[in-house]
């Protein structure tokens, strides 16, 4: 490069800057992708740069360009959302932790014991680690293992979980050409009340404290009329806070740590270690996850509302 720069000042040329080339400069960054982005996000709040660059053979920092200049939005707690809350948003999460704080009062374990919560993620036959799990102890002056670049898995699973300070309740996998809607949901959340009948003897008298978040498919009407069918009493979850939400901050978080890097060859497969992952985990484990929910509202409200970042 240098040599070529040489050559061409001795044939008389002043300047450094590049000459200019014919046509207009080419962009990714366009009306087409960022609608297209926008729709794969709001269809996968938890999806990663990454994959939307492969999907859309776009690079991973356009990507990231449009999300988070053009989209303005922000990943909290593996889930995208707005870069900003609006007042409104941080007054209704505000309020919300201190009316949780208020119905906790001393009995955290007696509330986290009356407390059902669910939420739904993908699990793909093969997720790669990320950097830094990936990394290895190596001797001073050793060469670091070469990481090949692994193509993703397009196969995946949606997994909806319903869980409490036990264990988990119900898991359902979405079957292969099936949406899931409002109806759908609704039918989950019958299964779930069964779930509570047949596992946790006495709970369903007890007043169930049921948390969900603000997804399309859970405030859908017929999902509402299913709830209120239940007989469940809602707590109350604000808009775009999955840092307040148990299966977000917790429960999938492990669960994505301990399946990547792992290949699985069919949807059972997947579906195994999915169960494997919870069977072996004790009743503490669940309680303790729901317990965190409390220094996340006292954190939210330190914060005046705004993101619970860590």
């Amino acid at each position: 490069m240098v040599k070529k720069w040489a050559r061409l000042f001795q044939q008389g040329r002043e300047s450094c800057e590049d000459d200019s080339r014919p046509g207009r400069p080419v962009t990714v960054v366009t009306e087409e992708n960022v609608r297209k982005i926008e729709k794969l996000v709001l269809a996968d709040r938890r999806i990663k740069l990454w994959q939307i660059a492969e999907e859309l053979q776009i690079s991973k920092e356009r990507v990231g360009e449009i999300i988070h200049e053009h989209m303005n939005m922000r990943k909290i707690s593996a889930r995208w959302v707005p870069k900003m809350l609006t007042p409104f948003d941080k007054q209704r999460r505000l309020q919300t932790s201190k009316d949780f704080l208020e119905l906790v009062g001393d009995n955290i374990d007696e509330i986290c014991d009356r407390i059902v919560t669910v939420d739904e993620t993908w699990v793909r036959q093969y997720d790669s680690e990320s950097k830094q799990e990936s990394m290895q102890w190596t001797k001073k002056g050793e060469r670091p293992p070469k990481k090949f670049k692994v193509q993703k898995s397009a196969s995946k699973l949606m997994v909806t979980i319903f869980w409490d300070s036990e264990g988990v309740l119900l898991i359902n996998y979405l079957p292969k050409g099936t949406t899931m809607n409002g109806q759908y949901y609704a039918n989950l959340l019958a299964q779930a009340r069964e779930a509570v009948i047949q596992k946790r003897r006495g709970k369903l008298s007890r007043g169930v404290l049921f948390l969900q978040d603000n997804a399309s498919v859970h405030t859908a009407r017929v999902s509402r009329q299913a709830l209120k069918d239940t007989g469940l009493s809602e707590i109350d979850h604000p808009p775009y806070s999955p840092d307040r939400a148990p299966s977000d901050y917790f429960l999938f978080s492990n669960l994505k740590k301990e399946l990547r890097g792992r290949r699985f060859v069919d949807d059972n497969q997947m579906k195994m270690a999915v169960e494997s992952h919870f069977d072996c985990k004790e009743k503490e484990y669940f309680l303790g996850g729901l317990k965190v929910l409390y220094t996340r509202c006292e954190k939210c409200i330190s914060l005046e509302g705004d993101y619970i970042e860590k």
